[in-house]
C-alpha cells in the first residue's frame, strides 16, 4: 500500500512540476507577444537621417552637434539652443506676412505637414517619440526658417519693421555651418512642399525655386561649381555637399569581391624617398586622383578650423547611409596612409597638394589620422584600389629606390651635380692612370742610342 501511495505522490509532484512549467512558459510567452507588439516600425527605405554611431562621435561628439540652432527633432529642446528659437519664430511671422498676400494661410502650411507627417517620420533612423501636434510644430517652425532665411539671403533682403530680420555676419555663418550636421537635417522633399504651396500662385519676379537658393546659399562648398539642375534630387542639405564633391562622370564601382583588400600604402615621405613624383591636379574635384609612370597627381586640399567637422559628417553620412558607394571614406583612407608623420604633411603642402591653414603641421598630421580613426573599412572602389596596389608595387621596385637616392644624394641641387661630375671625371682619370701604370705602352722601355 505504501509504495502505492508513493507512486501516487510522484505522480502528483510530477503533474504540479508539469502545470508550474507550463504556467512560466504562458507568461514568458505573454511577455514576448507584448514586447512584439510595441516593436517599432522597420527602418524605411526612405530613412536618410542618422544619429551618428557611438563609434564615430565618442570622443569627438562636438563636431555632430548643433553650436547655435537646432533643426529637426533630434537636438529639439537643447537648453543650449533655445536663443535662436525666438529668432525661428520671428521669421515664421515675416513669412506668414509674406504669403498672406498670396492668400496662402498658416493653416494651408500646416496641413501640409500634416499630410505627409508620415513620410518625414520614416526619413529619420529612428523612431521619434513626440506627439503628432508636437512634431507637426517643429517640423513647421523648422523649416519656415529655412525658407525665410534662404529667401532674404537669395534677394539680399534683411529689412523688417522690428530690425530682427537681419543676422550679423558671424551668426550668419554659425547658422549655415549647423546646417550642415547630419543630425541636424530636415528632409528635403518637405521643404519643395512647403515652398511649392506657398507660392505656387506667385507669377511676378522675383520667382525662384527652393532647389535654385539651397544651391546658392551652400555655394561656398560647391568648389567644383556643378551648376544647378532642376533634375538634382537631394536628400537634405548634408547630401546636397556630398554630391558638390563628387565628379559629374560616374565613379567606378567598388569590387566586393577582391579578396586582396589594401590594408596598407607607404607613407608620402617612404614614397618620395623611393622616387615618387608628386604633382597637383589640376581639378576642383578631390576624387580625381593618378598614378602613372611614377607620378602621383591630387588635387589641393585644404585644412582648417572648420575642416574637420565637414569632412566628419559627410564621413558619418557615407558610413549610415552610402556604404556601398563610400567615395569620400575611400579618399580619406587613402590619405591616411600617405599622412603618418608631420614630414608627410611637410612633404605635400611643398607639393602643392595641401594646404594647411591650421599652421602646424602636427595638428594637419593629427586631422587626418582622426578622420579614419573607427572608420568602418571594408574595400575601395576600383580606381583607388588599383592607384594603392600601384604605389606599394612602385616603392618595392629596387631600381627605383637606387635612382631616387642616386638624385637625392648626388643630383639635388647644382652644387652637388658639379661635385659628382667632378668627382666622376677624377675618378676616371685615376683609373687611367692605374691601367697605364700596370699596362706601360709597348716600346716604352727600350734603351736610348
Amino acid at each position: 500500500m505504501e509504495t502505492i501511495k508513493s507512486a501516487k505522490t510522484e505522480i502528483q509532484r510530477e503533474a504540479s512540476s508539469a502545470v508550474e512549467i507550463q504556467h512560466q512558459c504562458t507568461n514568458v510567452i505573454n511577455v514576448i507577444q507584448e514586447r512584439l507588439k510595441k516593436l517599432e516600425s522597420p527602418l524605411s527605405l526612405e530613412r536618410c537621417i542618422y544619429r551618428v554611431p557611438n563609434y564615430l562621435c565618442k570622443s569627438k561628439e562636438e563636431h555632430y552637434t548643433p553650436q547655435f540652432i537646432s533643426i529637426g527633432p533630434f537636438h529639439h529642446g537643447n537648453d543650449k539652443l533655445k536663443t535662436m528659437e525666438q529668432c525661428k519664430l520671428r521669421y515664421l511671422k515675416y513669412f506668414i506676412q509674406r504669403i498672406e498676400k498670396l492668400q496662402i494661410s498658416l493653416e494651408n502650411l500646416v496641413s501640409t505637414i500634416k499630410e505627409h507627417e508620415e513620410s518625414i517620420r520614416y526619413c529619420y533612423a529612428e523612431t521619434i517619440q513626440l506627439s503628432s501636434e508636437d512634431f507637426v510644430e517643429i517640423i513647421l517652425v523648422d523649416a519656415i526658417f529655412i525658407l525665410e532665411l534662404f529667401w532674404r539671403y537669395r534677394f539680399n533682403d534683411w529689412a523688417s519693421e522690428d530690425s530682427s530680420a537681419f543676422l550679423e555676419p558671424w551668426l550668419a555663418t554659425a547658422i549655415r555651418f549647423d546646417l550642415i550636421l547630419l543630425e541636424n537635417q530636415l528632409p528635403f522633399f518637405i521643404l519643395e512642399k512647403l515652398f511649392d504651396r506657398a507660392f505656387a500662385s506667385q507669377s511676378k519676379p522675383p520667382k525662384s525655386s527652393i532647389q535654385d537658393m539651397t544651391f546658392d546659399y551652400f555655394q561656398f562648398y560647391n568648389t567644383q561649381n556643378i551648376p544647378y539642375r532642376p533634375h538634382l534630387k537631394m536628400k537634405h542639405f548634408l547630401d546636397l555637399l556630398r554630391t558638390f564633391w563628387l565628379p559629374l562622370e560616374k565613379l567606378p564601382e567598388r569590387d566586393t569581391h577582391d579578396d586582396e583588400v589594401v590594408k596598407h600604402v607607404y607613407s608620402a615621405t617612404q614614397l618620395h624617398d623611393a622616387g615618387l613624383k608628386f604633382r597637383k591636379g589640376s581639378s576642383s574635384c578631390l576624387f580625381d586622383i593618378n598614378f602613372k609612370k611614377g607620378v602621383l597627381e591630387m588635387p589641393l586640399l585644404t585644412l582648417d578650423n572648420k575642416s574637420e567637422t565637414l569632412y566628419r559628417n559627410l564621413l558619418a553620412l557615407e558610413q549610415c547611409h552610402y556604404s556601398d558607394k563610400a567615395y569620400i571614406t575611400d579618399y580619406f583612407i587613402l590619405l591616411g596612409f600617405l599622412v603618418t608623420t608631420d614630414n608627410d604633411v611637410k612633404l605635400l603642402v611643398r607639393k602643392g597638394l595641401m594646404a594647411n591653414l591650421l599652421g602646424n603641421n602636427d595638428e594637419a598630421r593629427d586631422l587626418v589620422k582622426n578622420l579614419c580613426t573607427n572608420i568602418v573599412y571594408v574595400n575601395m572602389n576600383s580606381l583607388y584600389d588599383g592607384v594603392c596596389k600601384g604605389l606599394s608595387l612602385f616603392y618595392k621596385k629596387p631600381w627605383n629606390t637606387w635612382l631616387a637616392t642616386l638624385r637625392r644624394d648626388y643630383f639635388s641641387t647644382p652644387w652637388r651635380i658639379v661635385s659628382t661630375i667632378a668627382a666622376v671625371i677624377l675618378l676616371l682619370l685615376t683609373l687611367l692612370q692605374t691601367i697605364y701604370t700596370m699596362f706601360p705602352i709597348r716600346g716604352s722601355n727600350r734603351p736610348c742610342c
